[in-house]
């Protein structure tokens, strides 16, 4: 639970940016510079993801987790004392660094205390939660008014609120250490002691766990592109650069799009739109152990390319632009299932916080440039030229994970994997 509520909270904090830009738009002045810079601030605070994940490796995942959220909350109700948009985009990118540890040790955490087969399932399960924090943000986002020219300020600073539910949940119910960390770290009998605690007696570290983990202490980043794992941290960081590059792009910047787009009435578009998000990520949860990890990567790729490419390239009324745009919505979120799972899979116990960090931090770079890129491509270009953007970004994304991504899947690895 409290990692669902850490989820939710993300999740909301990341998707609230974009409703309340859309609202100081009609206040105050604010250029395409700066609604980029405010909207991606949070994204390029989540790229100290790389960090974090070290951070995580050397003193556990606990700590962390159990101070986060009371900063993120803080930092949120930070938005209440300013209008000044390089403070809040300094807030923003405070904001995203808190979250990056719940992204980065959160999932550590989780994999950590699940039984093989189960984690991989049970990560997928979050994204679920996730998306319900993000599609609260638009609704609140969409229809909290009334406040003149602070309303954006209060928008921002609404997502306190799970923040500091998700923080005294997890000073009530403390979060539990990794047995799988501190056995890594040389301490098997505190391991040990915890794995008693909370699945009973019979629990223990494996004789020679601390053998074959004996090295973990001199891993470096260095370890992550050498020969044994340079193509799956490419691979983890590419298709999670393209994927969010997309996904946030058009996600935060919604209302600006669909106005764009000449869709009338976005505020119920958007509702449709956020909607076919939850569809998708119920979707991606319902095959993502049917098919391979693989397939599913490729396949989501190349579907969404090809409809982004025909919102992009072809004439379309608005009642078929947003049937499209759905369907596109439905499909590119269904690949969000693998977010979480894939990276973990990618990575051994002894580099995981690294290697998962990584990843994520590359993922934040491409989806701080699709945030800050969005509203400038539909101010200049119009909502044809962002939306063939993210249509090159996730064909770019195809090919690449064609070539080199890997089976993770147990159900469908072969040898070579």
């Amino acid at each position: 639970m409290a990692i669902i509520l850490g989820q939710i909270t993300c999740g909301y904090a990341l998707g609230i940016s974009g409703t309340a830009l859309s609202s100081a738009a009609r206040y105050i002045q604010i250029n395409d510079l700066w609604t980029g810079l405010i909207g991606a601030g949070a994204l390029i605070g989540l790229a100290g993801s790389i960090v974090i994940g070290r951070l995580s490796d050397k003193i556990g995942r606990r700590k962390l987790l159990m101070i986060n959220m009371y900063i993120l909350a803080g930092l949120t109700l930070l938005h209440l004392t300013t209008s000044n948009f390089l403070f809040t985009f300094i807030i923003r990118i405070g904001i995203g660094l808190m979250i990056a540890i719940d992204y980065t040790v959160g999932n550590a955490l989780l994999t950590e205390w699940l039984p093989k087969g189960e984690d991989s399932k049970r990560q997928s399960h979050l994204l679920i939660y996730w998306t319900l924090g993000f599609i609260a943000s638009y609704v609140v986002g969409t229809y909290l008014t009334g406040f003149g020219k602070h309303t954006w300020q209060i928008i921002l600073a609404t997502g306190a609120i799970p923040a500091l539910i998700t923080a005294i949940f997890r000073s009530i119910f403390r979060l539990p250490a990794s047995p799988s960390w501190l056995a890594s770290q040389g301490k098997i009998k505190t391991a040990n002691k915890v794995l008693r605690k909370h699945m009973g007696r019979k629990w223990v570290i494996p004789k020679g766990f601390l053998k074959r983990n004996k090295s973990n202490q001199n891993i470096s980043w260095g370890i992550l592109f050498s020969k044994p794992y340079l193509r799956r941290t490419l691979v983890g960081g590419i298709f999670y650069a393209c994927q969010a590059f997309s996904f946030f792009g058009i996600s935060i910047f919604l209302p600006i799009l669909l106005k764009g787009m000449g869709i009338n009435d976005p505020k119920i578009s958007g509702i449709i739109y956020n909607g076919g998000i939850l569809v998708g990520v119920s979707f991606g949860i319902l095959i993502f152990n049917r098919i391979s990890r693989r397939m599913f990567l490729v396949s989501n790729f190349l579907v969404s390319a090809i409809l982004i490419g025909i919102l992009a390239l072809f004439p379309l009324n608005s009642q078929l632009q947003l049937l499209v745009f759905t369907i596109f919505a439905i499909v590119l979120s269904s690949g969000l299932v693998l977010d979480y799972p894939y990276p973990t899979e990618l990575f051994d116990i002894k580099i995981r916080g690294t290697g998962v960090g990584t990843c994520i931090t590359i993922s934040r770079i491409g989806a701080a440039a699709g945030t800050f890129l969005l509203p400038i491509l539909t101010h200049n270009g119009g909502a044809n030229l962002a939306m063939l953007v993210c249509g090159g970004v996730l064909l770019f994304s195809f090919i690449v994970c064609l070539i080199w991504a890997p089976e993770t899947s147990p159900k469908f690895m072969t040898n070579k994997d």
